[in-house]
């Protein structure tokens, strides 16, 4: 996920939010602003952190009027300080208190995600494991919060069910066996696409080391059933570890050996970055 992808795709979205937000008018500024006048306001970090967003953030104002003009003082994936001034928005007075919430939405939902990733990739410094999210998204945000995870310093995993194959517990048991799952996978995927199966023990590894799964994912296991399981599989495949993943767990999990970590924390658990629109100024009374 990178910026190109989010300027295909993150329009219709944005559009969807707004009218979310506004679905006849914004009576709160007509009333106070009736009529086009140019203004600015500041965009203030109130917390300490990563960011994350400011395209999609600056999209807003522009859909709402295209002359909006934005001019940040960062960029993304940058630490930003409580009390800094992030950035300016000058236009319309009426687009600038209309678009303030949904503009901020997206904005503090993305940094919140790059700052919490951005603290979990620290404690794998110096380590082979990779750093992964999962789909655990929230519905029509996915795009926003898979380049937040990117902002962040981590990698995404399949941004959906069309992207890869990974046979959990339920399609094992669809399949009537690990063996019969990976069999059948196998033969209906093209041979570019590698195949991760999950499993809960180690008779289950085992299965599927010889079923010849690419990727053996060793969900909710103990950091030594883990440690085990990475031994057992010896390079035979690649290794994730998932299954209520969150920061905490990250000490015990590193000295396993695995290669990646999936953590649906990253989305679903990250608090917000604490950011707010101030000291706005009507600039041709």
């Amino acid at each position: 996920m990178n910026e190109i992808t989010m300027r295909l795709n993150a329009d219709p979205l944005i559009l969807q939010a707004l009218r979310e937000d506004i679905t006849s008018e914004d009576c709160s500024t007509n009333a106070v602003m009736p009529e086009k006048k140019q203004g600015q306001v500041q965009l203030i970090a109130k917390a300490d952190g990563v960011i994350a967003g400011l395209f999609v953030f600056e999209r807003v104002f522009k859909l709402l009027d295209e002359t909006t003009q934005v001019k940040f003082c960062c960029k993304d994936g940058d630490e930003v300080k409580k009390g800094q001034n992030i950035g300016v928005i000058i236009g319309d007075v009426r687009v600038l208190l209309s678009g303030e919430r949904t503009a901020l939405n997206y904005l503090q939902r993305m940094s919140g995600i790059a700052t919490y990733t951005r603290e979990v990739v620290n404690l794998l410094k110096g380590t082979k494991t990779t750093l992964l999210d999962t789909r655990k998204t929230t519905p029509n945000m996915r795009i926003f919060e898979k380049y937040a995870v990117k902002v962040g310093g981590a990698s995404n995993h399949r941004y959906n069910l069309s992207d890869g194959i990974l046979l959990k517990d339920n399609h094992i048991d669809a399949a009537g066996g690990i063996k019969k799952a990976v069999d059948m996978a196998r033969a209906y995927a093209p041979f570019v696409r590698k195949i991760e199966i999950e499993v809960e023990d180690l008779s289950m590894v085992k299965e599927a080391v010889e079923a010849g799964a690419d990727i053996i994912m060793l969900d909710n296991m103990t950091a030594q059933k883990m440690k085990e399981a990475v031994d057992y599989i010896a390079g035979r495949a690649q290794t994730e570890c998932s299954g209520n993943v969150t920061k905490e767990m990250i000490p015990s999990i590193i000295n396993s050996g695995v290669d990646f970590i999936s953590s649906g924390a990253l989305t679903h658990s990250a608090k917000i970055l604490d950011l707010s629109l101030k000291h706005l100024k009507v600039l041709d009374r």
